[in-house]
């Protein structure tokens, strides 16, 4: 038991560790913690609203079940419980620090469902787990973060960036879960590719996210935040 929770656990604190050290302006753990404890608790409301779709029959369509059933659920409540708890709070604020607090959620609710996951169908899929699932959600939660920290950042399209840290995570998410479904025999094929361009996209955003600088007081005021 101890083994299974250790290897479910262990992808999300070196991801988690990777995004925080990334952080010219580090946050509070406090903080951090909390938000990643949110995630976690996301999983059962998420697992309940999916179980009634399931016994309901409306997941028989691969198009609907990848982009309706998984990922509009977990991405819609990810992102709203980052507007909801993080994005007006004072310690947002910088462009970086929307994709820490957003891989913080992530992680959060990809660490559980990877725990169940494992305690379910044993250990040996903990290598293959880490390396698709968990890394898939921290990497979404980074685009994610990258857009809400802009919004947050930059008044400039403020509305339009809140809305694509939604669409594309959801569009990725959906991608992502599509392919698992309609290629089940060959999918590495298809999601080796589809993981390098999402670690380039991600890492792309990373790098220019930590390169901007973080609001100063006047615009901290001037936003309310």
């Amino acid at each position: 038991m101890f083994a299974i929770f250790s290897a479910g656990i262990a992808p999300a604190i070196a991801l988690m560790s990777f995004f925080y050290l990334k952080d010219r302006y580090s946050e509070p753990l406090p903080l951090l913690i909390r938000t990643f404890i949110i995630g976690c608790l996301l999983v059962f409301p998420i697992m309940f609203i999916q179980y009634v779709l399931t016994t309901e029959g409306m997941t028989d369509n691969y198009l609907v079940e990848s982009f309706l059933y998984t990922s509009l659920t977990e991405e819609f409540f990810k992102w709203f419980l980052f507007i909801y708890t993080i994005y007006h709070h004072s310690e947002f604020d910088a462009h970086y620090d929307g994709i820490v607090y957003a891989v913080a959620i992530s992680l959060g609710f990809a660490t559980v469902e990877n725990v169940l996951y494992l305690f379910t169908n044993g250990i040996g899929y903990a290598l293959s787990r880490a390396l698709f699932p968990v890394s898939s959600h921290a990497l979404i939660g980074v685009i994610m973060g990258y857009y809400f920290g802009k919004a947050k950042t930059n008044k400039q399209h403020k509305k339009r960036n809140i809305a694509m840290a939604f669409i594309i995570p959801f569009l990725l998410h959906g991608t992502y879960n599509y392919i698992l479904n309609i290629v089940p025999g060959n999918w590495l094929l298809f999601l080796v590719p589809f993981m390098i361009l999402l670690w380039i996209l991600g890492l792309r955003r990373v790098k220019i996210a930590s390169e901007a600088a973080p609001l100063t007081m006047f615009q901290k005021k001037k936003q309310g935040a």
